[in-house]
Formats: structure tokens, sequence, C-alpha cells
């Protein structure tokens, strides 16, 4: 991965927005990473791969809630206001 301090990736914007079309680029402030930009297609992918792993995580807890006995009326009587 390579890395531009901000000032770089200002004043090289096009070549820095080339860059990430191949690779992440890594921008750097005082010795920090503050960001790190990444191609479309690559931000794309990582969005959807995020969604179907919160998909599968969901799937998942509601077959192990179901397991145990969770019911849609025991959830509401959990999560309602009145004691």
């Amino acid at each position: 991965m390579q890395t531009f301090s901000a000032n770089e990736a200002k004043t090289q914007f096009g070549h820095f927005i080339d860059v990430a079309q191949r690779e992440p680029v890594r921008v750097m402030r005082r010795d920090r990473v503050v960001g790190v930009m990444v191609s479309a297609k690559d931000y794309e992918a990582m969005r959807e791969f995020y969604a179907n792993r919160l998909q599968h995580t969901l799937t998942e807890t509601a077959a192990q809630a179901e397991q145990a006995g969770l019911t849609p009326e025991l959830l509401d009587d959990l999560l309602s206001d009145e004691s």
C-alpha cells in the first residue's frame, strides 16, 4: 500500500487518484493515518462483503434465538417498557 501525505494527496491529486485505482492509498497527516483512498470498484466490493456478512450474522442469530425458545411474543415482552 502506498502512502501519501495529506499535502501530497492535495498537490498531486490526479496522480493520487490514478494510484488509488490500482491499490489502496494511505493518507497521513502528522504521522497519523487519516484516511485510505480506494477505487469505487473496491469500495462497492467491500460494502457488498460487509452487507453479506451482516445478513449471515442476522440469520445465524435468529436461528440460535429460535432454538433457545425465543418467540416474537416473548421478545416483545422483553423489549416492552412495562415492567
